[in-house]
């Protein structure tokens, strides 16, 4: 047990001066100030332990930056655990290994975690794109915050520079990544408030709407600035333009396309399913390849841009480093030189292509359909009906490629020849 002292006073605490050994001043009910003979005065606690009975002490920090009175709180605080049975070094010990804990949960390193659980159930362009977003738009605003401290403004704040810039599906979009990383959290008991979880009327509504697309009226004139090329566009960017227009795949998986999946001695082209958007979605159980079905004038066009990339591992690789694909926002950039901005959209050639097949060409639905391979919403449908209508996509393939071909310009017919911007 603690000696009963006499309690100290500021100026005794103040005034007492070093000596050649190592002294005390006791203040009562365990706590002294400690003298070195360096002068260096110490605030430290004897105590006995509830469980062990052995002697301990804690520390409180040097006066004088600790004061008297805020090393006798710091007393009473550690005397009143004592009372409850808890040790207070333990318990000092266990608050050190939380917050240290708390400070390594950074924002970035447990979004980083959930994006890697997350590979298995998505595509490679669709786990590209979600880390791509975070680290341009999140981790430069939260990512090196403690998950636990993140709070509502901050999180308001990181999502209305995104809203300002004119993106708001990506701030929406953003918004659900981050509830999820902050849900992932909380399931492995990193615990936090998920200030992502509740913004419900924090960001302007996203109307609904269709993708920018041109009406098949406005063919030629799209074809002929493509030929034209007063945006200065590179040969293999003028490709990728045709090539959407021909075979309208979504443009994360024509970008992202190997030399490897495409044979051009027999024409044939099959994506993996891995690599489809839909190879991520649970309601594609057979996990189809997809069939591109190349025209005669897409082939030649990939005949053509080989001589300009076959030496890359991609179609289209990136001018800054070859081992890596075009990248996600090259399409886009180059419809907004020609003057589309608005207008067009990388997806809009797949709305294009499924408006003049049905309208203009007399394509039922189905086949058009499974062209855009898109994933049926009705998941009996999609195990009974598993038809690939490969010869009739052939057929409307070539079909397609004909009549872009036939589309007129002043009367002169418009062809796939590109030269070297």
């Amino acid at each position: 047990m603690p000696k009963l002292a006499t309690p100290l006073t500021d100026i005794q605490v103040k005034n007492s001066k070093p000596k050649e050994k190592i002294w005390t001043l006791a203040d009562g009910n365990g706590l002294y100030l400690e003298i070195t003979p360096t002068g260096k005065k110490s605030w430290r606690m004897a105590y006995r332990r509830p469980v062990t009975k052995k002697n301990n002490r804690l520390s409180f920090g040097d006066y004088p930056l600790i004061s008297l009175a805020e090393a006798r709180t710091k007393c009473l605080a550690a005397s009143k655990l004592l009372k409850e049975g808890i040790d207070p070094a333990a318990e000092r010990d266990e608050k050190k290994q939380l917050a240290a804990e708390s400070a390594a949960h950074t924002f970035e390193k447990i979004a980083r975690e959930w994006h890697n659980t997350r590979l298995g159930a998505w595509s490679a362009s669709t786990a590209k794109d979600t880390i791509n977003r975070l680290e341009k738009d999140i981790f430069p605003e939260i990512g090196k915050l403690p998950i636990s401290e993140v709070t509502h403004k901050q999180m308001i704040a990181a999502l209305r520079k995104i809203e300002d810039r004119g993106a708001g599906e990506i701030a929406h979009r953003l918004k659900a990544t981050c509830a999820r990383v902050f849900s992932y959290a909380n399931q492995h008991g990193i615990e936090n408030r998920n200030p992502a979880a509740d913004l419900k009327d924090v960001l302007k509504p996203v109307k609904a709407g269709h993708f920018a697309a041109i009406a098949p009226d406005e063919l030629p004139a799209f074809l002929e600035s493509i030929n034209k090329n007063d945006a200065r566009l590179y040969a293999p960017t003028r490709i990728a333009l045709r090539l959407m227009l021909l075979i309208f795949v979504r443009s994360s998986e024509l970008r992202t396309t190997p030399w490897s999946e495409i044979n051009l001695d027999t024409g044939e082209w099959i994506i993996p399913w891995q690599r489809m958007k839909r190879g991520k979605l649970t309601i594609n159980p057979d996990q189809t390849d997809h069939h591109v079905c190349l025209s005669r004038q897409g082939l030649e066009l990939l005949k053509e841009l080989h001589g300009y990339t076959g030496g890359s591992t991609y179609l289209f690789p990136n001018q800054r480093d070859h081992s890596k694909p075009m990248s996600g926002d090259a399409i886009r950039m180059a419809l907004n030189r020609m003057g589309y901005e608005g207008k067009m959209t990388t997806h809009g050639f797949r709305a294009l292509a499924m408006t003049t097949l049905k309208e203009k060409l007399g394509y039922r639905h189905e086949t058009v359909d499974r062209q855009l391979a898109h994933a049926q919403k009705d998941k009996i449908a999609s195990a009974y009906d598993r038809a690939q209508f490969l010869d009739e996509r052939k057929k409307m393939m070539q079909h397609w490629a004909d009549y872009l071909d036939g589309v007129k310009v002043s009367g002169n017919v418009i062809h796939a020849t590109f030269k070297q911007a």
